[in-house]
Order: structure tokens, then C-alpha cells, then sequence
């Protein structure tokens, strides 16, 4: 009888009231049911559905949210009432969008035209310039010495080449289906943002009354960092990919670099995605100047560098400051994961919503932290 209570109290301090063990446990049941719905995943088909039907107009609706609602609450602040100031805001954006289709679009479709028409004539002169370069003596000594063969190179592209415009003709389907959803998703959005607007301060405490009274200021300060978080970057990132658009703009403007609207318009569109965006976007440049002439080629490099030092050193710390706190590192391994799993929409919102992750995790760890009394020093025994 004592040797069955003695593993029962044995059994008992052991499993039972070993946090470790039972936060083990909690793993376990939380993989099974996982585990579960995974097999019967099919009845969450309609919420897949309509989860991809909402999110991209909220997400769109979202950024410009957090664009225009500074500007309503500052308004609201004057004593004007959020419905006259999202209206006004309206008639602003209707006008801005006016201009920009008089004025703007007709030289970017111009330069579009014009770059596509001669794209032609600049892959043959890169295809001249490279059999010259082929030809001459240096290239000739490095091949040998680095074993190189350009017939090979050729193929490769080629097949590579070959088999990009396959897929591409077998996804035109998909990106007409595509284009279609973002043209609803667009039209949507002024409707869904106006109620955003009007009513958005009152979200927060809608959400607050589906969470249990004792959770609720740790749900709303998780709330309001979040908030911050994505206000922070989604505005910051824009301003800077705009005032990057600027400075090329008037660089390109001034070595006189052709199509600078255009080059400089692509470099702000794709500036949005941190350290992988400005790479992607000085290809076009590059490919320009570099058939116009190597003096060009050289005069555009030396232009984006300073653009580049004048981003690095002065905009962004001056926009974006230190809200994220993300290492540049992990940022570009977040990207490229995430381009990976979820494509373009992947890469775009990868940045916010790992910090939006992180703000959740690490709530998350401080209250495991605090409840599961793992991490608190054990007392010392003055006898021992």
C-alpha cells in the first residue's frame, strides 16, 4: 500500500504538476486537432472561398485607410465632421485621378509604346555587342582559364527562354481570370473604404467584446501595437518609394536618360518591397543605358548610387525611423519565403505581416512567460 501511494505522489509531482510536461501536453492536443480538421478540410471549403473573395479589397481598402485616416481625424479635430472630410478627401482623389489621366498617363502609355517598339533593336545590339565582346582576345584568354563556354550559355537561355514563354501562354488564362478580380477588387473599394472612415474608431471595441473581460487590455494594447505597426510601415514605405521615384525621376532627367518617366515610375511601384525591390527595378534602367552608351551606363549608375546613399541615409531614417525593429536579413529571408508560398500578394505584405506576427508572438511568450513560471530563478537553499 505505501509503495502505491509512493508512485502515485511519485506519478503526481512528476507529470502532473510539471508545467513542462503539461505544456507538452497542450502541444499534443493542439497538433491532433490540427491533425483532424486537416483531414476534413473540405468543409471549410466556402470559407476558403470567401476568405479569397474579401481579402484582397480589404487589404487594398486597408492600405488606403491608413493613408487617408490621418488626414479625417485631422480634420475632425478642426470641427469638421468625418463624413464632409471623407467627401471632400473623394472629390480630391476624383480630381488628382483626372489630371494624371489627362496629363500623366498619355507620356507613360507614350513611353511604354516607344520602349516596347524598340525592344526589338535593343536585344539585337546587346546580341552585336556581346559577339564583339566574344570575339576579342581578353574574352578569349578568360574563357580558357575559366573553362566557359558561350555556345552553352546560348542554349541555356534559350531553353530557358524557350520554356518562360510556354508557361506564359498557358497562364494568360489565369492572369485574364486574375485581372478581372483585381478590376472588382478596385471598384470596391471606395465603398467599403467610406464606411472604414466613417465608422473604423469603432472597430476596435466591437472586436474587444468577443474577448473575455480578463484579456481584454492585453488584447487591446496587442491591438493598438499592431495598428501602429502596419500604419507605420504602410505609410512609410510609400512616402519613401515616392520620393525614390522623384529623385530618378530628375536624375534620369538631367544625364538625359530616355523613357525617365517611365523607369522612374517602375522603380517606385517596386521600391514598395524592401532591398529585393530597388534590384529588381534598376534591370530596365540598366538595359536602357546600357544600348544608348557605356558613358550613359556609367552616368545612370552614379545616379542611382546617390539616389540609393540619399534613401539610405536620410529618407528612411527620417520616415520610417526604428518602428519595425527587423534585422535587414531576416527582411529578406521573410520575402523571399513568402513570395514563395503566397506569390506576389506573398512578397508585398510580407514585411507587415511579420510584424504583425512578431507583435503577437512575443505577447504571447510574456504571458506564457508569466503564467507557466518556467522561466523564474529557483530559490536557493541556504543549507545547500
Amino acid at each position: 500500500m505505501d509503495n502505491t501511494e509512493n508512485w502515485a505522489a511519485r506519478f503526481k509531482r512528476l507529470f502532473l504538476n510539471n508545467r513542462f510536461v503539461l505544456f507538452l501536453l497542450v502541444l499534443l492536443l493542439i497538433g491532433l486537432n490540427i491533425m483532424v480538421l486537416s483531414k476534413v478540410s473540405f468543409i471549410f471549403h466556402p470559407i476558403n472561398v470567401l476568405l479569397k473573395t474579401v481579402v484582397l479589397p480589404i487589404i487594398l481598402t486597408g492600405i488606403v485607410y491608413y493613408l487617408l485616416n490621418p488626414i479625417v481625424n485631422f480634420l475632425e479635430k478642426h470641427k469638421v465632421k468625418r463624413v464632409y472630410s471623407i467627401l471632400m478627401l473623394y472629390m480630391l482623389i476624383i480630381g488628382i485621378v483626372a489630371v494624371l489621366l489627362t496629363l500623366v498617363i498619355p507620356v507613360i502609355r507614350e513611353q511604354i509604346m516607344d520602349l516596347v517598339s524598340n525592344f526589338p533593336a535593343y536585344g539585337e545590339m546587346i546580341r552585336e555587342q556581346f559577339e564583339h565582346l566574344m570575339g576579342s582576345n581578353i574574352f578569349n584568354q578568360v574563357q580558357e582559364s575559366i573553362n566557359f563556354d558561350p555556345q552553352e550559355l546560348i542554349k541555356t537561355i534559350s531553353q530557358r527562354a524557350t520554356s518562360f514563354l510556354n508557361k506564359t501562354w498557358i497562364g494568360i488564362g489565369g492572369f485574364v481570370g486574375s485581372l478581372i478580380e483585381v478590376v472588382l477588387s478596385v471598384v470596391t473599394v471606395p465603398f467599403i473604404l467610406f464606411y472604414l472612415l466613417k465608422d473604423g474608431k469603432k472597430l476596435p471595441g466591437f472586436i474587444l467584446g468577443f474577448v473575455p473581460t480578463k484579456l481584454r487590455p492585453e488584447t487591446d494594447r496587442v491591438m493598438k501595437e499592431m495598428n501602429h505597426q502596419i500604419s507605420s510601415y504602410i505609410r512609410g514605405q510609400i512616402i519613401v518609394s515616392f520620393c525614390i521615384g522623384a529623385l530618378l525621376f530628375i536624375g534620369y532627367l538631367i544625364i538625359g536618360l530616355k523613357y525617365s518617366l517611365i523607369l522612374a515610375v517602375i522603380a517606385a511601384f517596386t521600391s514598395v518591397v524592401p532591398y529585393l525591390g530597388p534590384a529588381i527595378a534598376i534591370t530596365p534602367a540598366l538595359i536602357v543605358a546600357a544600348v544608348t552608351s557605356p558613358f550613359m551606363l556609367l552616368k545612370m549608375i552614379i545616379v542611382w548610387t546617390v539616389v540609393q546613399l540619399i534613401e539610405g541615409k536620410f529618407i528612411s531614417p527620417q520616415v520610417m525611423g526604428k518602428t519595425l525593429k527587423i534585422h535587414p536579413i531576416t527582411i529578406i529571408f521573410v520575402i523571399l519565403t513568402s513570395g514563395n508560398l503566397f506569390g506576389i500578394v506573398g512578397i508585398l505584405l510580407a514585411v507587415p505581416g511579420y510584424a504583425v506576427l512578431k507583435v503577437v508572438v512575443s505577447h504571447v511568450y510574456q504571458w506564457f512567460r508569466v503564467r507557466s513560471r518556467l522561466y523564474e530563478n529557483e530559490p536557493v537553499n541556504p543549507e545547500g
